[in-house]
């Protein structure tokens, strides 16, 4: 039986796998498949199967991808972006994840107006128990939304939050630090963005977390071994 068992989850295609996750979260969770070195014909499996959502994290790679598939696809780029990779993804990603600083915000302005353009972006925190992990500090955040850089910025729109929690199985570190990034969402929501209806979201969560992160009120979680398979960091 657990032979079987075995069987019968390796040979569960990547569309049975995405709709087992959707079927296993909340309605208002989102759920981007995380595609980044995984070849052009997964993402077009899961493309048939009816899924839209697809997170890369190389600019250029993102790019073709783009150029090779159907255009109603939903890019979300998620790795670290730098400022004079903006342009490959500028003309048509739908949210960058983890803007860490005022430079590569204006930027990401810049280019979005070149492209007559508004670009939806998350500010990513640095939550995690971890060096290697990049993002804002709450000071640093707070003195960037109260800057007039900032507010002379009329081609991006800050939607929400982003943060990765420290690669541990301390299921209540991992907990506290996801507590920690609503908190800050909340803050921030008081201060700056009481009036905005489309500051709503909370992207933690990946395949290893996401359910401890939608236990603490993530709104988007960004899955990809899971759905694919091990990534191939070779290509």
């Amino acid at each position: 039986m657990l032979h079987l068992c075995k069987t019968i989850i390796k040979e569960m295609g990547i569309t049975d796998k995405i709709n087992e996750i959707l079927a296993s979260i909340p309605k208002n969770v989102k759920l981007v498949a995380v595609s980044k070195t995984k070849p052009i014909e997964d993402i077009k499996e899961a493309y048939e199967g009816g899924y839209r959502i697809f997170g890369e994290n190389k600019p250029q790679e993102l790019k073709t991808k783009f150029e090779a598939l159907p255009k109603d696809i939903e890019w979300h780029f998620i790795g670290h972006l730098q400022t004079n990779k903006v342009k490959y993804i500028a003309p048509f990603v739908s949210l960058i994840h983890a803007v860490d600083s005022i430079k590569l915000l204006k930027m990401i302005n810049k280019e979005a107006e070149k492209n007559n353009r508004t670009i939806n972006c998350l500010l990513q925190f640095h939550i995690a128990d971890e060096d290697s992990k990049f993002g804002l500090s709450f000071e640093e955040a707070l003195g960037m939304l109260e800057s007039d850089e900032f507010k002379s910025l009329k081609n991006i729109s800050i939607v929400g939050v982003m943060g990765m929690a420290t690669h541990t199985d301390n299921q209540e570190q991992i907990s506290k630090e996801f507590s920690n990034l609503k908190n800050i969402f909340s803050n921030l929501k008081d201060r700056f963005f009481t009036n905005s209806n489309s500051f709503t979201e909370i992207s933690m969560g990946m395949s290893g977390d996401y359910k401890l992160a939608i236990e603490q009120g993530s709104s988007m979680i960004r899955v990809g071994s899971s759905i694919f398979g091990a990534r191939n960091y070779n290509i």
